[in-house]
């Protein structure tokens, strides 16, 4: 059975940032011809575990995480934009995985912006670093939008991110269907 993650690095809980996770999840796993939906359960909130992220240690909660992120087959990575990249958070969570730890993980990225004019930074600073951690990452990640994710994440504005991302996703399956076929390390 294929996993899917969705890791959101944003610091405040319950997010715009979770929601548009979320809803690439959806788009991505159906694209990759994925039977399971992701839902809700699949979501892992860096928001709960901020605080425990320098301890020394890692504490277990911590390196449950991590070793959640290294085991799924397919990884959504979500953050807000923060200085035209991604969170601090998001940053100091990854930076404690080994290098390559994220081998054989299928990684889309995904930032959600202010501005259009931050929707380079998805490729130009999120996709390098899970690149860089060995993740295969076969399509550009989508550059959502703030206003076009509800705020809520509730429904109301869900025909909205839906319709932006359905083009996305169509562009993206062929990528997205051989990456988590086959794990393979395409770039």
């Amino acid at each position: 059975m294929t996993t899917t993650t969705v890791l959101v690095g944003d610091p405040r809980p319950h997010s715009r940032t979770a929601t548009a996770g979320l809803a690439v999840a959806r788009h991505a796993a159906a694209a990759a011809g994925l039977r399971d939906a992701p839902g809700p359960d699949d979501l892992l909130d860096l928001s709960r575990i901020r605080r425990m992220l320098l301890a020394p240690g890692p504490p277990p909660e911590v390196g449950s995480a991590l070793g959640r992120v290294r085991a799924t087959d397919l990884l959504i990575v979500a953050s807000p934009t923060r200085r035209a990249t991604y969170t601090g958070l998001l940053k100091v969570f990854l930076d404690l995985l080994p290098s390559g730890g994220l081998t054989g993980v299928t990684a889309v990225p995904v930032l959600v912006t202010a501005s259009a004019a931050h929707t380079l930074a998805v490729d130009v600073h999120l996709r390098p670093l899970l690149l860089a951690l060995g993740a295969t990452v076969p399509v550009s990640g989508p550059a959502l939008l703030r206003d076009a994710v509800p705020a809520d994440g509730g429904a109301g504005g869900a025909p909205r991110l839906d319709g932006v991302l359905a083009p996305w996703a169509e562009r993206a399956a062929p990528a997205l269907r051989a990456a988590v076929r086959t794990g393979s390390a395409a770039v």
